[in-house]
């Protein structure tokens, strides 16, 4: 599978939402999306990036970006993760990684020595025609609504 980079067309995706809505890449058409994908609900490092995402949220639609967080968790999890952090944006539920595997994140990670298939923490910006503009794959969970700002103020 190709890595995807700055500048290539966001592959078109179609899956479902916390609260059971189908989501395609053409409805996040005419807004910059944050498209952030991430290993699982409640867990230290999930926890912190949708935090600063759910604190940085009013600045980032000040700017003009939507948040659309991606994770293998089913939609119940998805429920039950915003609503005790009071996460304000849309979670997907992939299930079957295929969202995940399409953005080239679902991938063989080791733990202790143990092999396993997982995502690997990443976010991708999309522009409002549907191109990815920015990757980060060095995300800093607690800060990362300012890292994303920050790196739009460097332009």
């Amino acid at each position: 599978m190709t890595q995807l980079k700055a500048g290539d067309p966001a592959p078109d995706f179609s899956s479902v939402t916390q609260q059971g809505e189908r989501l395609t890449l053409a409805d996040l058409k005419g807004q910059r999306t944050i498209l952030y994908f991430y290993p699982k609900d409640n867990t230290s490092g999930c926890t912190l990036e949708a935090k600063s995402l759910r604190d940085g949220k009013e600045e980032l639609t000040r700017r003009g970006f939507r948040i659309v967080g991606v994770s293998p968790d089913s939609e119940q999890s998805h429920r039950n993760f915003c609503a005790k952090h009071d996460l304000n944006f849309t979670l997907l539920a992939d299930t079957d990684h295929s969202v995940c595997e399409a953005y080239g994140v679902w991938a063989e990670k080791s733990m202790y020595g143990r092999k396993y298939m997982g995502v690997l923490r990443t976010t991708f910006v999309i522009d409002p025609e549907g191109r990815i503009e920015r990757i980060f794959t060095k995300v800093d969970t607690k800060n990362h609504y300012r890292q994303i700002l920050e790196a739009y103020d460097e332009q």
